[in-house]
């Protein structure tokens, strides 16, 4: 599996990234996970569900599963949030792992960078990133896309990790190529 991060100041901007670039990563054949970190507590299982009843009587592991999909919901207890290598031994064999959230990482990442947005360029710091995505120039030598250029930041995603393309019949993931905000 091939592991690739997108790093920013802002998440929203980093999620709108990803939600624009992976429908064409799952047009080009490619099998696409996603590893999402937060610095907040969140709840997957909810008061009053089953899969709450399962974590609140004190099972390590919850599985739900439908017709639909499989949700894996862990309980870590005090044992320490997982490194990232771990979390990406987690999941089930794909061709390209997307990251989002691991911005130190040592791990090739594209720097996503709004004019507005606060704090100092990391790609001039971290040797690690490998692109820019802006809504402005930048002073780089890396090679810097658009915002939304989601075509041609997964067409450099694919020739950087020199991931084999099998372009589908047809859009496998069933959106549109428009604005991914429009396809919620």
């Amino acid at each position: 599996m091939k592991v690739f991060g997108f790093a920013g100041s802002s998440v929203a901007e980093q999620a709108t990234l990803i939600e624009g670039v992976v429908p064409r990563l799952v047009d080009d054949g490619l099998r696409v996970s996603l590893i999402r970190h937060t610095e907040h507590d969140f709840q997957l299982a909810q008061p009053g569900n089953d899969s709450w009843s399962g974590v609140r009587d004190g099972c390590g592991e919850v599985l739900v599963s439908s017709r639909k999909r499989v949700a894996l919901m862990r309980e870590l207890r005090d044992a320490g949030e997982p490194d990232l290598d771990g979390l990406v031994r987690m999941l089930a064999p794909c061709d390209l792992v997307l990251v989002e959230g691991y911005r130190h990482a040592p791990l090739p990442k594209m720097e996503v960078r709004r004019t507005a947005g606060p704090g100092p360029a990391q790609h001039r710091t971290d040797p690690w990133v490998v692109a820019v995505a802006s809504d402005r120039d930048e002073d780089t030598h890396l090679r810097t896309f658009s915002l939304d250029d989601y075509d041609a930041i997964a067409h450099f995603i694919c020739r950087y990790l020199a991931l084999r393309r099998r372009p589908q019949s047809g859009a496998a993931s069933g959106k549109s190529r428009g604005n991914p905000a429009s396809n919620r």
